[in-house]
Parts: C-alpha cells; sequence; structure tokens
C-alpha cells in the first residue's frame, strides 16, 4: 500500500498540487477540512499532511495558527509553490466567448486586470478547484473557470491562459505535520534550520518585549512573529514565531531558554530545513 498525504480542499487545488511537487511518491488524500487533513495523519490514514499557512498576497490563511498547537503533530518540513493561475473552460471554447468567471474569493482578485481586459466579470466559488469542477459539470460555454493547471487535467477543461495573475511572485507557504517530531536533521548541502514554536507571554511589564530581547542579543533570526486570542478573550495573547536555526545552536539554545523565563507557555511546532525556495 501506498502511503498517503492529506491535504485540504478538492483534487487540483494548491494544496494538491504542493503535494505533488514535493511529495510525487506519495497519494495525495483530499480532505474536506484542515481538521479532516489533521485527523487523517493521527489516525494513520495518511503520514504527513500538508497545510498551507501563507500567502505572499493575502498573508496568513485564517484559523491554521490556532489548529496547530492542538493538533498533536509536529512540522517536519516547509515547502513553498508558485501560484499560477490558469483560465480554464470546457473544450473547444474560444476566450471571446468567456462571460464569467468563477473561482475562490481570493484567486479572482489576483486577477483583476486580466479579467478587466477581457470583459469578464467575477463569480465566487467555494473554491478554486470546486470552481472548476463546477465548470465542467455545467458545460456552459460562457463561463470559466481561474485554477490550476492540474485542475483543468483532472476535470477535463481547456486551458485558456497562463499565468495571468497580476502579482509575478504570487506563493504559498506550506508545512507538511507528521505524527512523529524529527528534530536531529540538519539541512543538506547546508541549507540551513528552521524552528517554530508559539507561546504566550506572563503577565508583568514589558514580557514581550523582554522575551524577544534574548534573539537579538544571540542574533538569532525570527522571521516571523504573528499574534492572535485565544479563548476567546482580549487579554489571551498567543504568539505564532519563525526562528532561523537549530534548538541545539548555542545562540538558539540561549535564546530560547531567555524565551521561557519570560513565557507562561511554550510549545515547540517542530524543528525541520528550510526549504531552498524560502530566499
Amino acid at each position: 500500500m501506498t502511503d498517503r498525504i492529506a491535504f485540504q480542499g478538492e483534487p487540483g487545488a494548491y494544496s494538491h498540487q504542493a503535494c505533488q511537487e514535493a511529495y510525487p511518491d506519495l497519494d495525495p488524500l483530499a480532505c474536506r477540512t484542515f481538521e479532516d487533513a489533521i485527523e487523517a495523519v493521527r489516525c494513520g490514514d495518511a503520514v504527513l499532511a500538508m497545510l498551507p499557512v501563507e500567502n505572499s498576497t493575502f498573508g496568513r490563511v485564517a484559523d491554521i495558527h490556532h489548529l496547530l498547537p492542538e493538533s498533536g503533530l509536529y512540522i517536519v518540513a516547509e515547502a513553498f509553490v508558485r501560484v499560477r493561475i490558469t483560465l480554464l473552460a470546457v473544450p473547444g471554447t474560444p476566450l471571446s466567448d468567456i462571460t464569467h468567471a468563477m473561482s475562490h474569493t481570493m484567486l479572482l482578485g489576483q486577477c483583476r486586470q486580466f479579467l478587466e481586459a477581457h470583459n469578464i466579470h467575477r463569480v465566487t466559488g467555494a473554491d478554486t478547484a470546486g470552481s472548476a469542477r463546477q465548470v465542467a459539470q455545467d458545460a456552459c460555454p460562457s463561463q470559466a473557470a481561474l485554477a490550476s493547471e492540474l485542475a483543468g487535467e483532472i476535470y477535463g477543461l481547456d486551458v485558456l491562459a497562463r499565468d495571468i495573475e497580476d502579482e509575478g511572485n504570487n506563493r504559498t507557504r506550506f508545512l507538511v505535520m507528521s505524527a512523529t517530531p524529527n528534530w536531529d536533521r540538519r539541512g543538506l548541502d547546508g541549507a540551513k534550520m528552521m524552528t517554530t514554536f508559539v507561546f504566550q507571554v506572563r503577565n508583568i511589564p514589558a514580557a514581550l518585549y523582554k522575551a524577544m530581547g534574548g534573539f537579538a542579543t544571540n542574533g538569532v533570526n525570527m522571521t516571523k512573529l504573528e499574534s492572535y486570542m485565544v479563548g476567546g478573550k482580549f487579554t489571551a495573547t498567543q504568539f505564532y514565531s519563525d526562528i532561523e536555526g537549530h534548538p541545539d545552536d548555542p545562540a538558539v539554545k540561549r535564546a530560547l531558554e531567555e524565551l521561557r523565563y519570560f513565557t507562561s507557555e511554550l510549545v515547540m511546532l517542530g524543528v525541520y530545513p528550510a526549504d531552498l525556495k524560502r530566499d
């Protein structure tokens, strides 16, 4: 039996594309929700989960930071995927016949220039791959979908235009989750390591400022620091952070020791090699 990698969305979603690019030897397992993808790994239906966390155009993916600390899974890799948007239609349809394009609202907002230039109206769909499936089912020659080229292949649609996104550097970052942590590895060919954790600061004056001081004084590069509310309280704030380095590195070890002094909770989510496409 071939091992599987779970993702949220329908076949042809950009998360599906990420699975194919990063783990071509694993069978992709489509899941309805992020929670379902996480549960697939927890119960053994999949060995890994591919979860999007942020997009270079639209920022972080809603809800995912709340799920990671409670998931029981660990980050073992990251993957950056270039979001290339294609206009898909039923076979034999010329571009001039298209009057409407369906997709997720985020993707619709990334193709404004192309759609306006061709007088194509936007139609909000549940998601990108689902919109491609819907266009294939409806077989309406005036309606197209905005999705990945992979979605077009899966649902038998023609590509009318490629790379129509307004921003040519649009990328999504994914975290690869496993039920078992692997913190002993080092990056191959000199690749740097990443460490991800969440924490809550102690209720003392300037706690966050003091907690961050250890990273500055030890020269540890913090590439991400985001806050979000927990427990439905404005006073309960949790922070999500990515730093460069391995917890066994002397500088990182000192910085984390100082962080622990000023935190009421610190949860390590993963230690993993940085994707070579990160830079």
